[in-house]
């Protein structure tokens, strides 16, 4: 760009001898050195700060709606639930993504909605519903079990239909995860309650959520994060809105500490928590970003812990422990597979 500045509106000193002109193209390449050193991109496998903060908070706020749903939940169906959720989180998220249209609108158009659609009726409305209703028949260990074959179906999925394909660690540090969690549900010291109904809710929940990251992910090319995240949102809402007349009645119902519930998990689990997941999964694999769901078991543990004054059991932080280093080890990157850093001016 300034060689074309230079071009097209000569200094005053252009007719000055030609060292100097040598002078001034060296000044000015020092000076524009430091720009393109900041702008350094990132090594393959690395992520950004802000990439990493994203997973943090999304991993935590998840964990804690585990421990807020079983607070809530002898004042709220599975259904009502929902929608009450998604209905504080529209309005919330709705208050940041609004403005934006003003500013510079860009609704999807066409096709573009078809996966909006469908990871805001599969993720946002069924799965949330499924699980809930899961977890009325499971107990807590049993259902963190059986949720957690998502990140599995994620790797499965994103290594074929992305075309992520299956790196060594990511499957090796995924078992050792998976592993983690088995500690935590078998050492939990809750009685079985497999339900076969509870069962089947519970695996239809992953796979719901599963399908849904392998959708999300090629919208958010296209559709910052916090959008794609309040369209789901929406979609979500009005698919469960035959709960409205029940939401109702049971909110008349509720005790005040049950309704503040409510609205803690749809503005942070829900609004905050499924949008920074969405950045971080405009920015990571899917599939190395559905592991560290991996961590949700262990920290809902310590936020109970914290919250609920339920002490852990040795089974529960072993577990944790595991499930830490499992996603550490999807992390790694083989030899063989790391591509080489492009080269300055590539």
């Amino acid at each position: 760009m300034a060689t074309t500045a230079e071009t097209g509106s000569p200094r005053p000193d252009s007719n000055h001898p030609g060292p100097t002109n040598a002078n001034s193209t060296h000044e000015a390449a020092s000076h524009a050195a430091p720009p393109a050193a900041a702008n350094t991109p990132l090594r393959p496998g690395q992520i950004s700060r802000l990439g990493i903060a994203a997973v943090v908070v999304t991993v935590v706020l998840w964990a804690s709606a585990f421990v807020g749903i079983r607070a809530v939940g002898p004042s709220f169906s599975p259904g009502p639930l929902t929608l009450g959720r998604l209905s504080v989180a529209a309005v919330v998220l709705g208050l940041v993504v609004l403005p934006q249209f003003r500013k510079a609108p860009a609704f999807p158009k066409g096709r573009e909605w078809w996966p909006i659609l469908a990871y805001g009726v599969m993720w946002f409305g069924g799965y949330n519903v499924a699980l809930n209703a899961a977890e009325h028949m499971l107990d807590a260990g049993t259902a963190a079990l059986l949720i957690n074959v998502n990140p599995i179906l994620v790797a499965v999925m994103a290594g074929i239909i992305l075309k992520e394909g299956f790196p060594r660690w990511l499957i090796i540090g995924s078992l050792v995860a998976f592993g983690g969690v088995a500690v935590i549900a078998l050492g939990s010291g809750q009685r079985s309650t497999a339900d076969v109904a509870g069962v089947l809710l519970c695996l239809l929940a992953a796979a719901l959520a599963a399908v849904s990251v392998i959708v999300q992910k090629p919208v958010l090319r296209k559709i910052p994060a916090a959008q794609a995240t309040w369209f789901g949102i929406m979609v979500g809402a009005v698919c469960c809105l035959p709960f409205s007349g029940q939401l109702v009645a049971e909110l008349q119902a509720a005790p005040l500490p049950a309704t503040l519930g409510l609205v803690y998990l749809g503005v942070f689990p829900t609004a905050i928590a499924f949008t920074t997941w969405a950045y971080a999964l405009s920015l990571i694999d899917a599939g190395r970003l559905a592991a560290t769901t991996y961590l949700v078991p262990g920290t809902t543990i310590l936020i109970s812990w914290l919250v609920l004054g339920e002490i852990p059991t040795i089974w529960g932080l072993v577990g944790g422990v595991i499930c830490l280093a499992g996603v550490s080890l999807t992390r790694r990157r083989s030899r063989h597979g790391a591509r080489p850093a492009p080269k300055p001016g590539a």
